[in-house]
């Protein structure tokens, strides 16, 4: 009976936990113009299908204002522009984001960022598109603990949605979203 137990919830924990490694798929896609590799990152999301396509660049001693200077809307990646692709509405605080494919912009700030939805896709990632934006919504920002050593774009799941990360160096950013 113990030992019914035991294997019970060894599977139990097995099937846990494997559910939550195959939430996210990165696949490698090729390498830029700059060196920077590019990846695209899906995941399944409260019945959403959510992946983000974009250029990793690696920190090399950079500070993130060299990058992306505060103010100035970024392409928050290298390259091409960074792509958004949902088959589910999603929505980032009070901006409510169709199901469809969009770009990604942020604009970076000491104590917030300002997450940047564009309507226009398919573009090198600058210049910005000015007069593009499907809508724009604030990042919390936060001094990350360990340091990336390229700029990682994630979400986490969470019990309302998922939220969106942005980290640099020792920088973070992230918005909740929820889905539907």
């Amino acid at each position: 009976m113990r030992r019914s137990i035991f294997v019970f919830a060894a599977v139990l924990m097995t099937a846990a936990f494997g559910a939550g490694l195959d939430a996210q798929k990165t696949t490698p896609l090729a390498n830029g113009g700059g060196g920077s590799p590019h990846v695209r990152t899906e995941w399944t999301i409260h019945g959403a299908n959510i992946s983000i396509e974009y250029g990793r660049p690696f920190v090399k001693g950079r500070a993130l204002k060299e990058v992306a200077p505060n103010g100035a809307e970024w392409r928050t990646g290298a390259d091409q522009a960074t792509t958004l692709k949902t088959d589910k509405a999603l929505k980032f605080g009070s901006l409510n984001v169709p199901a469809g494919t969009y770009t990604i912009y942020t604009v970076p700030g000491e104590k917030e960022w300002q997450l940047v939805i564009s309507k226009k896709t398919g573009q090198w990632g600058i210049p910005y598109p000015a007069g593009q934006d499907l809508g724009r919504a604030p990042m919390t920002v936060e001094t990350l603990t360990t340091p990336t050593t390229q700029l990682t774009i994630a979400i986490d799941s969470t019990p309302t949605g998922g939220t969106l990360k942005v980290e640099w160096g020792t920088t973070g950013a992230s918005i909740p979203f929820t889905v539907g």
